[in-house]
């Protein structure tokens, strides 16, 4: 069975080495010394490991299953879940007011990631009910506050968010789901949605639906799209649960990967829905907390190619097969282990730079999305906004790739089932697809993004690159780290170009080459968190760490990263250069 040990000291690394976080002046961040981290994410690793590691084949073998109305989750899901709520890792980053331990929002990406990659679809329970904690604490009216949050922080009762319609996915316009007001001020919610992840489940009280809805006779399409709060059971004025609400599973949905999260289909008959926010503001409500989310399901990606690669890795060393070409390393033994041959090396450190940088890119945007909201700086928010797409649609995209990656080193053995390799691959296809496809988020970022206030955000990025590369060009040790840093800026820039240049008289020129565009990008941002990881790895062996192999290891996985997979970015150029006219080619009936 798969194991998993959450990387502690390379998030440390991460943290205090290359991100300076007592330093930022974000308020909260003076709190976050290398002992107070340690502590909590040792402590996080624990669970990680030893509670949630287990039950993840338990959670794919059994699946979820709809009985006379009622979701069971597998064997040992709930005991799990009530030892993660009163150990107070639900709450971590929520507000104080309403139970929460104030946090800040870095700590629970760290934490997040080793939940996730211990058991993702475990960790979706508590992460969907954050994000409808989310919505609710920016929009919602005191009383709805005083009546969801203390219990959602705990996650007595947990939370979805339900967009997705049988017919209507991205488009939201197209949706059916009524609302019909009421004259106590409610609202009756009828409809189905579907898709609706932790749905229905026998590990909370209730559970607190966000559910996007029209009212009736409000304007057509996406303008007229409300947000509402529906529970699964109503509440009484004293808190306590009143009777079910007309709200039911229609059935658990069968699904490629993460089995031990119950995917519903769910019915609304004439339930009773409360507005949360203003009528037909519904998508502002429900994107209040798409950059958490969506950097949430980026760190998904990356976190079950960190947990498959740790397995592939001791497979590696351990699996005996062929002899090493320049001689053989064991020769007391039959062959030699997996590790000794070149094209394996290359699947390993193609795993390991890419989980190392992903782990830095991510906890940047993390760091970002707090000082945004806790220094209400307007730059932060804009550039983490802009690299969104990037950090979802690239970190899954590269996530999955590297999950197949370990897969491949296990050769038959990563097909078959009882080694679990497949369900890390699995799990991770998913991630590229919900909170909006990649393809998606590749248009947003091109369409939308790279133009938001005027271009201010990507020329920050360029001018943040171009003054890192010029600060340490001279730098000893560096130079591997920045040139080729500098050339896949260029790329990027270059590609921004002809998008300036040839997207306006043809919009297809821009589109068509978008999702090499978003690879480009993360590409150009792993290179320069790389560059980041090389200089604090040198200057801590230029004063004096004790632990050397760490940081030389750190150095050794970057310039690999920077040789062998940042040259990338020219062969996405090329393909964006190209244009549409290859791209629309086809008549439709031609396919």
């Amino acid at each position: 069975m798969p194991s998993y040990t959450g990387p502690v000291k390379d998030m440390q690394f991460v943290l205090h080495d290359v991100l300076n976080i007592t330093e930022t002046g974000i308020p909260g961040y003076d709190e976050l010394d290398a002992d107070f981290t340690n502590a909590v994410l040792e402590e996080a690793s624990k669970i990680a490991s030893d509670v949630l590691a287990p039950l993840n084949p338990v959670g794919d073998t059994e699946g979820c299953v709809l009985e006379n109305g009622v979701v069971r989750t597998p064997t040992g899901f709930k005991a799990a879940f009530d030892q993660v709520r009163e150990g107070g890792w639900t709450a971590l980053d929520c507000d104080p007011d309403f139970g929460g331990q104030g946090l800040p929002y870095l700590m629970s990406t760290a934490v997040g990631e080793m939940m996730s990659a211990g058991n993702m679809a475990f960790n979706m329970y508590a992460g969907l009910t954050h994000g409808a904690y989310s919505a609710i604490h920016a929009h919602g009216s005191d009383q709805q506050k005083e009546t969801y949050l203390e219990k959602m922080v705990s996650c007595e009762w947990t939370g979805t968010m339900n967009l997705t319609e049988p017919h209507c996915g991205t488009d939201l316009g197209l949706m059916r789901t009524k609302a019909a007001p009421q004259e106590d001020g409610t609202y009756k919610i009828s409809g189905q949605k579907i898709f609706i992840s932790a749905g229905d489940h026998d590990m909370s009280d209730n559970v607190i639906h966000l559910v996007l809805g029209k009212i009736v006779g409000g304007p057509e399409g996406i303008k007229g799209v409300s947000l509402f709060i529906v529970p699964k059971y109503l509440v009484n004025d004293d808190g306590s649960l009143g009777e079910r609400n007309g709200v039911s599973v229609g059935k658990i949905e069968e699904k490629m990967g993460i089995h031990g999260n119950s995917t519903c289909v769910m019915n609304y008959d004439e339930a009773t829905g409360y507005l949360l926010g203003a009528e037909h503001k519904g998508m502002r409500a429900m994107f209040t907390m798409m950059n958490e989310a969506r950097l949430g399901v980026g760190l998904q990606g990356y976190a079950q190619a960190e947990v498959a690669y740790q397995n592939a890795l001791e497979y590696a060393k351990d699996r005996l097969q062929g002899r090493d070409v320049t001689g053989a390393k064991y020769p007391e033994k039959s062959a030699d282990p997996l590790i000794v041959h070149p094209d394996i090396r290359r699947n390993l450190m193609d795993q390991k730079s890419f989980v190392e940088g992903a782990r830095a890119f991510t906890f940047w945007g993390a760091h970002m999305i707090d000082k945004a909201h806790r220094n209400e700086d307007a730059d932060a928010d804009g550039m983490i906004s802009l690299l969104t797409p990037v950090i979802k649609g690239f970190l899954t995209d590269k996530g999955f790739e590297m999950a197949t990656n370990a897969q491949q080193v296990y050769g038959g053995h990563g097909y078959i089932e009882e080694w679990g390799m497949s369900q890390f691959a699995r799990d991770a296809r998913i991630a590229m697809i919900y909170e909006g496809a990649n393809g998606v988020q590749a248009l947003d970022l091109v369409g939308r993004k790279l133009a938001q206030d005027g271009g201010k955000h990507v020329m920050a990025f360029f001018e943040m690159v171009k003054t890192f590369c010029k600060e340490n060009s001279d730098v000893d040790g560096m130079a591997e780290f920045i040139e080729p840093l500098k050339a896949a800026s260029k790329d990027l820039q270059a590609a921004g170009m002809y998008f300036m240049q040839n997207g306006m008289k043809n919009p297809n020129n821009a589109l068509s080459g978008s999702y090499d565009f978003m690879h480009l990008f993360g590409h150009v941002c792993l290179g320069l968190m790389w560059a980041r990881m090389g200089k604090a790895a040198l200057e801590a062996l230029a004063n004096g760490a004790s632990d050397t192999e760490f940081y030389e290891t750190k150095i050794a996985t970057g310039k690999y990263y920077m040789a062998r997979q940042l040259p990338a970015t020219s062969m996405h150029l090329s393909r964006i250069e190209s244009g549409a006219d290859t791209v629309m080619a086809l008549e439709a009936a031609n396919f």
